[in-house]
């Protein structure tokens, strides 16, 4: 196997890719419509594609290449029209979400696709229990160096964005206490984690060959990394969102995304080190289990601290970069619900707090999705 070129992309371009839950209108569980949805999608003309998912109750969404988040926002707002079209001929709803509250693994279908049969024959029942719902967020790169120095540089804010987009705290009917138990499940596979630290191309590409030459990976698809590059788009890809309750949410945090590269791109603010990777584990966990109220350990000092108040001054360190690319109102929302301690993962206890039924909070988050709530 040899590393595929990295294709060259517009520096700071966009995609952004959403997977949603399919829930019947009854009791507002997972429903296997994935099929039918595809079908109704296909007469529509739309932007970026319509995919299955590893099971029938999901359905991914993409935009294409976009310049900025006012753009993704378009797109991502004309396929959640013509899904929400779709949906209401089906008699079912689309949800955002990390998780659905109160769905059963073991009810899930796998869908019916060569290479998702073959990941459930080898993760066995991991594969149904990876039926969780992610935002992915590709940003372009300028050449592979510059796509793996902004990957290690971007790792410093992945505790940022898992805070932010924290939308999956009740799985099974429980309360997890986490704010994204979503990435618990995606732990659980053995090529999660962190990207090795390279900063070259080559160096890359050596580490590659020899992780191929094991038989343990086939494909640059089979690395589930926080961060990965796709050589393929010329990007990298940040994969620890979850999907957020609303199709604004999802754009303010491409925006972000675009904000930091942005900055890393023509300030070169600091040169990643191999022992950023010291505390990322930890960091990744608190921002997982408490969200906003999470502590931060800041890499380069050692330094403990609230994550709300290094998201915000993340966020004012890139002010003038969102200015430039028209994504200052996504990320003055962002920094007004880190100031508050509010995300996707709060609304969702507030309304089981208020409503004391799961299928209800569906029911309304269903609502959210759809720009009604």
């Amino acid at each position: 196997m040899v590393l595929e070129p990295f294709q060259k992309s517009a520096a700071l371009s966009l995609g952004v890719e959403l997977e949603l839950q399919l829930v019947n209108t009854h009791d507002y569980d997972l429903a296997p419509y994935s099929d039918e949805m595809l079908r109704l999608m296909a007469k529509y003309t739309l932007p970026g594609s319509v995919v299955p998912e590893m099971t029938s109750s999901m359905i991914e969404i993409s935009t294409g290449v976009c310049e900025t988040p006012s753009q993704v926002l378009a797109e991502l707002s004309q396929i959640r029209d013509a899904l929400v079209k779709c949906a209401d001929k089906l008699n079912i709803a689309i949800v955002g979400g990390g998780t659905h509250p109160f769905q059963l693994w073991h009810e899930r279908r796998i869908y019916d696709r060569p290479r998702f049969r073959e990941l459930s024959e080898l993760y066995g029942y991991l594969s149904k229990q990876f039926t969780i719902f992610g935002q992915h967020v590709h940003v372009g790169c300028p050449d592979p160096d510059a796509a793996l120095l902004m990957l290690h540089r971007m790792s410093r804010y992945i505790p940022h964005f898992i805070a932010l987009s924290a939308s999956s705290p009740f799985v099974q009917g429980q309360d997890t206490q986490f704010d994204s138990a979503r990435l618990n499940s995606v732990f659980a596979f053995p090529m999660s984690g962190r990207a090795p630290f390279t900063l070259s191309w080559d160096e890359f590409g050596q580490f590659f060959s020899k992780t191929t030459r094991t038989g343990v990976v086939k494909s640059m698809k089979d690395f589930y990394w926080d961060i990965r590059p796709k050589p393929e788009y010329g990007t990298i890809e940040i994969r620890v969102f979850d999907t957020p309750l609303t199709v604004e949410r999802a754009a303010a945090l491409a925006g972000f995304v675009q904000a930091l590269a942005s900055w890393f791109l023509h300030e070169q603010p600091f040169m990643p080190q191999e022992d950023d990777y010291m505390v990322y584990t930890y960091n990744r966990f608190q921002a997982c289990r408490f969200g906003l109220d999470a502590v931060y350990v800041d890499p380069p000092t050692g330094q403990h601290m609230p994550l709300r108040d290094h998201i915000v001054q993340t966020l004012r360190r890139v002010g003038d970069h969102a200015r430039k690319l028209g994504a200052s109102h996504g990320v003055q929302l962002l920094s007004e619900d880190a100031e508050l301690g509010t995300n996707d993962a709060r609304w969702l206890r507030e309304k089981q707090g208020r409503e004391r039924l799961l299928a209800e909070v569906v029911r309304q988050g269903a609502l959210r999705f759809r720009g009604r709530e």
